[in-house]
């Protein structure tokens, strides 16, 4: 049975996908929250973006919320590597329990910042890391479904409004929605990083959520840029597998797939503005080429003007303030 509701469930997730224009309900603004930290570090060209604990993280939020922002995209950050989504359910339940139902809270769900590999799978190898780059690991991706399905029910158990999973494995979507269900989570809905690219356009991320891989790429999952059909089908394959939303990523490179993705899988479909394009508005602003605010502005139409049902953006908090309506 396709679940509609998901999608209608709460007045957050129905202003998120409601109606034309630009609003900031329709902003995601991303935050990265790491156990244990005490001190809150600016992160290199995301101004106005931090790495906290979770007591700056709170405070960040409440901040937020008196700028109309009410969707987060949280990207839990553990104090020592390993395979477990302890720490994230960790935090996840002290932003859920001070903010309860005044927040939508997105969990990214990906094994890339808790693997010592930095990769979002898990291999057969037992070290990839000897091959020294001469031979592409093999990937395990039963060990890895059973992984994402694992964290995305703690995810949930600790309060998550929503699941994203990130990772761009086959058959994620469908393992974590069947995990959901069979654990009384049928309501919790799926926002996929159904369409995401091998780009060059993640290297303030990957240094925001120390999640560069030790040794070689991801070309083994992420797609081509290249390649349109790819592209388009594996957004099909995520709606097949039960995502409510999808999600195109990095969004200036993805912006022609937005209008055949959502006539074909009749989805909401959103972008990710992703840390290099922010950091690229940010450079050319301290250049003095362009107005940092009047650009990051611009974008947004732009996305809105191509169909983007909702967009996450390092820069959601400032929109307020730049004139965007609050609904």
């Amino acid at each position: 049975m396709k679940r509609l509701m998901r999608n209608r469930a709460t007045p957050i997730i129905r202003e998120l996908l409601a109606g034309d224009g630009l609003s900031v309900a329709k902003l995601v603004q991303p935050i990265f929250v790491e156990e244990g930290l005490q001190t809150s570090t600016e992160l290199a060209g995301l101004r106005g973006n931090f790495r906290m604990g979770v007591e700056a993280a709170l405070k960040q939020i409440e901040s937020d919320l008196a700028q109309s922002v009410r969707n987060f995209m949280l990207f839990p950050l553990p104090a020592a590597k390993g395979i477990s989504p302890d720490s994230g359910a960790q935090i996840i339940a002290a932003i859920k329990k001070r903010f309860g139902a005044d927040i939508h809270l997105w969990v990214d769900t990906c094994l890339c910042s808790t693997s010592p590999l930095g990769h979002c799978c898990l291999f057969h190898e037992k070290n990839p890391l000897s091959n020294n780059g001469a031979v592409t690991p093999n990937i395990d991706l039963e060990a890895t479904l059973e992984a994402l399905a694992s964290y995305a029910l703690a995810f949930a158990q600790a309060g998550a409004d929503g699941i994203a999973p990130s990772d761009m494995m086959d058959g994620r979507v469908a393992a974590i929605r069947s995990n959901l269900d069979q654990n009384a989570f049928n309501h919790i809905p799926i926002m996929s990083y159904s369409t995401k690219f091998a780009s060059q356009f993640y290297g303030p991320f990957r240094d925001a959520a120390d999640s560069s891989p030790a040794f070689g790429d991801r070309k083994q999952y992420q797609i081509d840029v290249r390649n349109r059909d790819d592209a388009i089908n594996a957004s099909i394959r995520c709606a097949d597998e039960g995502a409510d939303l999808l999600m195109l990523k990095p969004g200036m490179t993805s912006i022609d797939l937005l209008s055949p993705i959502r006539k074909k899988t009749q989805l909401p479909v959103g972008v990710y503005q992703v840390s290099g394009e922010y950091a690229a508005l940010d450079l050319l602003a301290r250049e003095g080429f362009a107005d940092f605010n009047k650009a990051l502005l611009e974008t947004w139409q732009v996305y809105r003007r191509a169909g983007a049902q909702f967009i996450i953006t390092y820069g959601a908090r400032k929109a307020l303030d730049l004139g965007v309506p609050a609904l």
